[in-house]
């Protein structure tokens, strides 16, 4: 370890190097449950792509493992330390470096925070859509590594279909460029594509360039109560088939509401089986609102309550944002899952959710991007409870393989990391796992990268 220190040292400045073993523990983990996480020799704050070149060519000559870090807001352990490595955080490298309102582009740092380029880029009139529910505090790099999503995916689309072009420091220390900043452009493998929802175990990100849109109108809301979540189900199925373009559609079973109820006092209906919310920021929003105010009552709503401005409609989102902290408050422990299915499947996935918990005897949330079939059952438990803690990892199972019979995919938005690792072999199946190894052999060939996440090697 000796050599190790001495050798990071030679190329960064003091402060980015910290040894302390009860600074290097506060680093060990990020926000997942289940996930085995090791001690780390040491952690390093680069700043500079220079930086992050001398740690990846120490840790090749001396054969160390590397963990590339955002803010750990991550719900996988993608971001866990592995015993004995160097955690690389990139949260120090956190400018903006370019926004081009002609060319509707920025260029950024990945210590860049999401909220942070949001308000930035929303000053020139322009818009950048990805919106993790963490995007107070999750960093634009943290967002590329695991391909996140959010809010407004089901009319925006997620961070991949934003990220044009990246740096990416390799294994070795090489520097690779790929993508482009112009609009169109199809030379060459998409490697960009290859990097995005990579999890840091294929390369090092030290620069993005992503693209903006101009800045939407306000949105206007409306939250419509249901009896069942088939019947919300059915609701978001016509929504979507007859054509309407929603900048959101989020769906809330009970527990989810009720918890919600507790936790803020927003007087929401406690009799409800599913409340959709669902927002436009279209020129005329509430002519949208009334197409779909009609259709969530054909479908069966008891209840349909439309927003009459941005305020009241911001009221009524506040409540799917604190959907996950709230559930919180219900056990001492959760488990997020994050299975997406085909939107003509999500009343079977909710209803064989809520047929899990039972079985399970356990408290399952549901908070779903509804509108693209992104489906988020929140495990409650208690884990000094060692009955209980088996019975959730039990039902967190049961939920993904739920999801793959369903046709649908293990991960939308919140990556593979550690939690997953088992059930993307399921996924991919053997030629597709064996090609993917290929691709980490060929980039990462000592394996240094984020070992032990992702892929098994």
């Amino acid at each position: 370890m000796g050599d190790l220190i001495e050798h990071l040292r030679e190329g960064l400045p003091p402060e980015a190097v910290l040894t302390d073993p009860d600074v290097t523990a506060s680093y060990a983990n990020d926000m997942a449950s289940f996930c085995t996480a090791g001690r780390p020799a040491v952690v390093t704050l680069p700043r500079t792509v220079e930086h992050v070149q001398h740690i990846m060519r120490t840790a090749t000559a001396l054969r160390v493992p590397v963990v590339p870090q955002g803010a750990r807001t991550g719900l996988s352990g993608a971001a866990n330390a592995a015993d004995g490595c160097i955690v690389l955080s990139l949260v120090k490298m956190d400018r903006i470096l370019e926004i081009d309102a002609d060319d509707r582009v920025a260029v950024v740092e990945p210590g860049v925070v999401n909220a942070a380029l949001s308000r930035a880029v929303a000053e020139q009139g322009l818009y950048y859509p990805p919106d993790p529910s963490s995007w107070e505090q999750c960093t634009i790099g943290g967002n590329i590594g695991t391909a996140s999503g959010g809010l407004c995916c089901v009319k925006y689309g997620v961070t991949a279909e934003y990220v044009l072009g990246l740096d990416v420091v390799l294994a070795d220390g090489r520097l690779l460029r790929t993508g482009r900043r112009t609009a169109k452009g199809v030379a060459g493998y998409d490697l960009t594509r290859l990097f995005v929802g990579s999890e840091g175990s294929l390369g090092v990100v030290v620069r993005a360039v992503l693209a903006l849109r101009p800045a939407p109108p306000q949105q206007l809301a409306l939250a419509a109560e249901f009896p069942s979540v088939r019947a919300a189900a059915e609701a978001v199925r016509q929504i979507m088939a007859r054509g309407h373009a929603p900048s959101l559609l989020e769906l809330m079973d009970r527990t989810t509401v009720r918890a919600v109820n507790a936790m803020a006092r927003m007087g929401l209906p406690e009799t409800t089986e599913a409340l959709l919310l669902a927002a436009f920021d279209t020129p005329d929003p509430a002519q949208d609102l009334a197409a779909v105010a009609a259709l969530c009552t054909a479908a069966g709503a008891d209840q349909v309550v439309p927003a009459e401005d941005p305020a009241e409609s911001e009221l009524l989102l506040q409540a799917r944002r604190l959907a996950l902290t709230a559930l919180e408050t219900l056990r001492p422990a959760t488990m997020i899952d994050d299975v997406c299915v085909p939107r003509s499947r999500l009343a079977d996935m909710l209803e064989g959710t809520e047929e899990i918990a039972r079985k399970h005897g356990l408290t399952i949330g549901v908070c779903a991007h509804a509108g693209d079939g992104n489906t988020h059952p929140v495990v409650c438990f208690d884990p000094a409870d060692a009955g209980e803690a088996r019975r959730a990892r039990e039902s967190f199972d049961a939920i993904m393989a739920l999801g793959l019979e369903l046709g649908g995919t293990i991960t939308g938005e919140h990556g593979v990391g550690v939690l997953k690792k088992e059930w993307l072999a399921r996924e991919l199946g053997p030629v597709g796992l064996e090609v993917q190894r290929g691709i980490k052999a060929v980039l990462d060939p000592h394996n240094l990268l984020n070992p032990g996440k992702v892929l098994d090697l």
